[in-house]
């Protein structure tokens, strides 16, 4: 049980230092600031680009924290 809990704040701080990490470059943490989200839809077909659902589409860290709130 105590691995489990190790794993999990280990991968907390790792999710924490990502967010202060976008947060200090004024990122998005879900797109990394491209303002896009790619999506593979089928391994042998093309890339779609669509807008990033945390940002909006800006890519900065601040439209992210407002759709946001909870984090």
């Amino acid at each position: 049980m105590r691995f489990f809990n190790a794993l999990t704040e280990w991968k907390e701080a790792r999710y924490q230092k990502k967010l202060a990490d976008m947060q200090a470059q004024n990122k998005c943490p879900d797109c990394r600031g491209n303002g896009y989200s790619p999506l593979m839809v089928h391994e042998f077909s093309y890339t779609n680009l669509y807008d990033c659902h945390g940002c909006n589409g800006s890519g900065l860290f601040a439209d992210w924290a407002r759709a946001n709130p909870h984090l």
